[in-house]
């Protein structure tokens, strides 16, 4: 042994030898930490379409991603009715009401401005008070039935995926974001890993190479390594499923990724309901959307009490005539859909009602089996994830090939 040590210590290419591990090592990194880019970047297609170039998988693959993502989590955790409960309906009326009465006079002026500007501006003030006086009586009461008439009505009215499928397949950059976010941990033990597994795999290898020395050993073994890094890395995170004794004094392991499921779920559901599925886009998706047309009738029905009555369809007719009242009467819808919305911009409003919601995701979704929760991230990982092996693998094969020919040609 000892004359084995001395042979290897003493041997002219020692440093050469003792260079494999540390090159396997920087293959492994340098490989896994490529696949990893590749899975994000670039955002959008760089080459010559369709097949010279490349463009992330994510991104390339958004509306396919997003729509796994969302099958696989809010399927399993809500519906939208219980999203418009944890909402509060009456909190959001209450919020519109409080937001549309500081500007009944402004929206009135705007609407009739807009229609007739001489005859309105020379209505005596009496008149112009009647006709706001008016609306701001009846206008709590229409928007508590419009806001419980959606409430009823709501699985009608939006279908939350379609909404988040939409803003994460439109908006790559954000769909990133919610893969990166959750696996950050993850993804970054796939790159350093690599460099222990390289490092692992170049011991082997020098041992390999030191007693034979046959050409192929330094390609043959690069490509183990480009191979076998990402693929030991993958299964790491997902594998065991569930907490699981290797021996029995041994400590209790599971797949990385699924042991950081209560800290994930605080992450997914924190984007979701903070910047995707916040009470103003749900409600611009309600009245702006493909199902529009029921939201809108459903807004008429419970304004027209507010249009038809009294002073206010007196005044209308005074300074637009009966025949543009019909005109204005759309007006006044779209500017009470416009004026509606605006009041969801408010952050400390939106903010408050996402956290309710927030909250209930976030218990339900760190409830979910090991099975149902590692389909949040491994779509990420299982798309053409053979494309990343692959070429981890052709990279490891190169820097092989590289290594025995840069410094051990003619090696004896």
């Amino acid at each position: 042994m000892l004359e084995l040590y001395n042979e290897f210590v003493n041997h002219p290419d020692f440093w050469k030898y003792i260079s494999i591990p540390f090159v396997a090592a920087i293959v492994g990194w340098t490989t896994n930490w490529l696949a990893i880019q590749l899975t994000f970047y670039p955002i959008k297609f760089i080459g010559i379409p369709p097949w010279l170039g490349w463009q992330g998988i994510i991104p390339k693959k958004g509306k396919k991603m997003a729509g796994i993502v969302v099958e696989n989590t809010l399927d399993k955790i809500s519906t939208m009715q219980e999203i418009f409960d944890e909402f509060e309906p009456d909190k959001i009326a209450h919020h519109v009401i409080k937001v549309a009465d500081s500007r009944i006079e402004e929206l009135t002026d705007d609407i009739m401005n807009e229609r007739n500007t001489v005859l309105w501006e020379n209505l005596p003030n009496i008149v112009k008070n009647r006709a706001y006086n008016r609306a701001r009586r009846q206008l709590p009461e229409m928007m508590d039935n419009l806001i419980e008439d959606m409430h009823a009505n709501i699985e009608d009215l939006i279908d939350p995926k379609e909404l988040i499928i939409k803003r994460l397949s439109e908006d790559k950059n954000m769909l990133n974001r919610v893969f990166w976010e959750c696996g950050e941990t993850e993804f970054k033990f796939v790159i350093n890993s690599g460099a222990v597994f390289g490092f692992i795999f170049g011991l082997i290898q020098m041992v390999v190479w030191w007693y034979h020395k046959d050409w192929f050993i330094l390609p043959a073994f690069g490509l183990l390594v480009g191979l076998a890094t990402n693929w030991l890395a993958l299964n790491l995170i997902f594998r065991p499923l569930n907490p699981t004794k290797l021996t029995p004094f041994g400590p209790t392991v599971q797949g990385l990724f699924l042991s950081r499921q209560r800290a994930v779920s605080e992450v997914f559901c924190r984007i979701v309901t903070a910047e995707i599925l916040t009470i103003g886009h749900i409600m611009v998706e309600i009245f702006k959307g493909p199902k529009a047309d029921r939201a809108k009738a459903m807004l008429k029905k419970h304004m027209r009490p507010v249009i038809d009555g009294g002073v206010v369809k007196t005044v209308a007719q005074l300074t637009v005539g009966p025949e543009g009242f019909v005109d204005l009467k759309r007006t006044i819808e779209e500017k009470t859909i416009e004026m509606s919305l605006a009041s969801f911009d408010d952050p400390i409003f939106s903010k408050e009602r996402g956290k309710v919601v927030e909250r209930m995701f976030r218990e339900r979704m760190q409830a979910m089996s090991s099975e149902e929760f590692q389909a949040l991230l491994r779509p990420a990982f299982e798309e053409d994830e053979w494309i990343l092996i692959t070429m981890g693998g052709v990279l490891g094969l190169m820097a092989g090939l590289l290594q025995l020919t840069l410094m051990f040609t003619g090696a004896g």
